[in-house]
């Protein structure tokens, strides 16, 4: 959820910025997207399609959710360059950390699954429900600093919890999206060569040609 605020919120800012500055919204995509759109397969069939997460085994689902973290992570650092990414990257890579230190999960606690789930009877150490997250108790999950213990205020719709890294990743989201509508850039050192050529002036060309001909 706090993912599509973020998306939603960036896109609008920079729709806004670039009618400010009266520019174009830039649509500039990153690179590799064919990794991107594989890790959200893949976590599509474990998590979000009803007849495949329901046959997937735990383990399995574990394995998806620690392999297409590294994926997209790998993804990041392929387009480091892009505004944002960085955030996304640290992100990410908070994220993983504490999965990885849980078991391959990402860890909640009961107290915050009550306020999520009320009435509900959730056993501690057991995934919760369909989701990515397990239940474990503040003094038994490692790095619980970097779990899912932040919730959206109750009053929100489709109030869920998010980690610090998620935190990180929306406002990555957000400042990747913010940027389009601002200046043109572009981090390809050839794309920037080519820019630089444009905008020498007459008088430095003539210059130039002057120290050629002497």
């Amino acid at each position: 959820m706090i993912l599509l605020i973020a998306v939603a919120l960036g896109f609008a800012a920079g729709l806004g910025r670039a009618r400010v500055r009266r520019r174009t919204y830039q649509v500039n995509l990153p690179s590799w997207l064919g990794l991107l759109f594989a890790a959200a397969l893949l976590q599509a069939f474990a998590f979000s399609f009803p007849p495949s997460r329901a046959a997937l085994p735990d383990w399995l689902v574990s394995a998806i959710l620690v392999g297409t973290q590294a994926v997209l992570l790998v993804f990041i650092w392929l387009n480091r360059r892009q505004p944002g990414f960085t955030l996304l990257g640290l992100g990410l890579a908070l994220n993983l950390l504490v999965i990885v230190a849980n078991g391959g999960w990402m860890p909640v606690s009961p107290q915050v699954a009550a306020e999520l789930f009320p009435g509900q009877s959730l056993e501690t150490g057991q995934r919760v429900g369909w989701s990515k997250d397990i239940l474990l108790p503040t003094s038994e999950t490692r790095l619980w600093q970097l779990s899912d213990f932040l919730l959206l205020p109750a009053w929100f719709p489709g109030r869920s919890a998010f980690s610090p890294g998620d935190l990180l990743i929306a406002i990555g989201v957000f400042y990747a999206l913010w940027t389009r509508g601002g200046p043109e850039h572009t981090n390809d050192p050839i794309l920037k060569g080519v820019t630089a050529q444009k905008v020498t002036s007459p008088q430095k060309k003539q210059g130039q040609l002057n120290k050629e001909i002497e």
